[in-house]
């Protein structure tokens, strides 16, 4: 089975998108059934999706597509280009990670579309008028485009059954892939820290990650001196709509020298921070699936987060649950405090996450579509109708080593 797993976006650095895409790169490439794997980008997120995803496999490749910056450029590329490489690349399923406008007649092949969540509906505020009206048409157009949808949780598509009752025949629940990382190495911004004591909050810049209230929650502690006066707040995330927000907030509290905002760093880094902070506090709004919950289990950290349906789904009896509301503040500090009166809890297994399981999962839906779609498997897709109008060459990198991941150029 050739397999193009479509992943350009905008994200300068690795975001969750993005590591998306590499998790089901690497899970696909446990199977023998698969026979070439495409990963496509933007020439900005080439090499942070190369160091995510880390294999060796002469089937993988990960090509970087020529691009401009900007929201109708990448909205143009997935509707007028994307069919036309799918095509050349002769693949029997198109994976898009994240929904984008799909030109439905124009791929020869069936797509597949993640939906990590219904930020459009649930909460505007992330992406603001106009622009949430654009982005709630984009989603409508790709829900009823594709030929399946791959819900990362149950809580996500029940929203969708409620947001686009129409799609919900053709989705199913699979589950972000979330394994044990490999290897922790310390960050060189936490080298200079005289103690090393610090909170974690792992969330982007934006409204639904509700980060002024972990720093409220924050300044609560230290004002009580419910926690040291030297413990960090180390915030892991990409800029975004809240960040001039949360840097006021951080000027007006006095918490310049307490609390780090950092963004980009490695799935080595981001493990060491897991298994070496205090506690991990997780205060969202709403969230599609809760990756820094599932990740902080695997590590064993001590967790308090929001009471919500995808932290429930994934969190179940190992986290410390607030509800959001009036007193949620007083009532998240409280929680911290009680959960470092208590041993650390030991990392946990997952293996509804792993990779041989999500590998199952979607290749089970990719055949299943392919079917529908009048393809009878494993015989290859032919090329339809005239030649591309917009063929490409391929310049390998270290083209003597064909196990290498290659760059394409289409």
């Amino acid at each position: 089975m050739k397999i193009v797993i479509a992943a350009v976006s905008s994200n300068r650095c690795i975001s969750g998108v993005s590591r998306h895409a590499a998790n089901v790169a690497r899970s696909l490439l446990t199977r023998s059934e698969v026979s070439a794997l495409h990963v496509i980008v933007a020439p900005w997120e080439y090499q942070h999706m190369r160091d995510a995803v880390s294999r060796k496999d002469s089937r993988l490749h990960i090509h970087s597509v020529p691009l401009l910056p900007g929201t109708l450029s990448r909205n143009l590329w997935y509707f007028r280009d994307l069919p036309a490489i799918a095509q050349q690349l002769q693949a029997d399923v198109v994976h898009i990670s994240y929904p984008s406008p799909i030109r439905k007649d124009a791929f020869h092949c069936p797509t597949v579309v993640t939906l990590h969540d219904l930020y459009p509906y649930d909460i505007p505020s992330n992406f603001g008028f106009p622009k949430v009206i654009f982005n709630r048409l984009i989603l409508q157009q790709c829900l009823r485009a594709a030929n399946a949808i791959a819900c990362v949780s149950d809580s996500t598509k029940l929203r969708l059954g409620i947001k686009s009752p129409q799609s919900l025949p053709k989705a199913v629940t699979v589950y972000n892939c979330v394994e044990p990382a490999t290897s922790a190495a310390k960050p060189s911004f936490a080298e200079p820290w005289s103690n090393g004591a610090f909170l974690l909050c792992v969330a982007q810049h934006r409204r639904n990650k509700n980060i002024v209230l972990a720093l409220r929650v924050f300044k609560r502690l230290l004002s009580r001196g419910d926690i040291d006066s030297s413990t960090r707040l180390l915030i892991v995330g990409m800029p975004g709509p809240e960040s001039a927000r949360i840097h006021r907030l951080v000027r007006e509290e006095s918490l310049t020298q307490r609390v780090v905002l950092v963004s980009g760093i490695s799935d080595a880094e981001m493990q060491w921070c897991y298994r070496n902070c205090e506690v991990l506090l997780a205060p969202s709004i709403v969230e599609g699936f809760g990756l820094p919950i599932a990740e902080a289990m695997i590590a064993g950290c001590r967790i308090v987060c929001s009471d919500i349906p995808a932290f429930r789904e994934l969190g179940g009896a190992k986290c410390r649950f607030i509800e959001l509301g009036p007193g949620a503040g007083e009532q998240f500090a409280v929680a911290v405090c009680e959960s470092l009166r208590e041993r650390r809890p030991l990392p946990l297994h997952l293996p509804n996450l792993s990779a041989s399981v999500i590998a199952e999962q979607y290749l089970r839906l990719y055949r299943l579509v392919i079917t529908a779609f009048g393809i009878s498997h494993p015989a290859l897709v032919p090329a339809l109708g005239s030649p591309a109008s917009r063929p490409f060459t391929t310049q390998t990198t270290q083209a003597k080593r064909p196990e290498q991941p290659s760059v394409a150029r289409f």
